[in-house]
């Protein structure tokens, strides 16, 4: 099992959105401690071990690091507004 860190900047975003939202997005997370690439997460080119995932009209970003078991998700947004 991995360990999920949400930075700061995620969570500054993810507090913006409706509560409804948030609370369905942060369930949606959790789930990436046991399984960090679920079905329709893409690995995004020109990075190591950076994947991204939709999540509803959402897009998360994060990071895999395998060799220390950690995830760590970086920006939550928007999809039209996440890159």
């Amino acid at each position: 099992m991995y360990e999920l860190i949400i930075r700061k900047s995620a969570i500054k975003q993810l507090s913006k959105l409706p509560t409804k939202e948030a609370l369905w997005l942060s369930k949606k997370l959790m789930n990436l401690s046991t399984d960090p690439r679920p079905d329709g997460c893409k690995k995004l080119k020109g990075y190591k071990n950076q994947y991204r995932i939709r999540i509803g009209n959402y897009r998360a970003v994060y990071n895999i690091e395998d060799h220390i078991l950690i995830v760590e998700v970086t920006k939550i947004s928007d999809r039209k507004d996440v890159y």
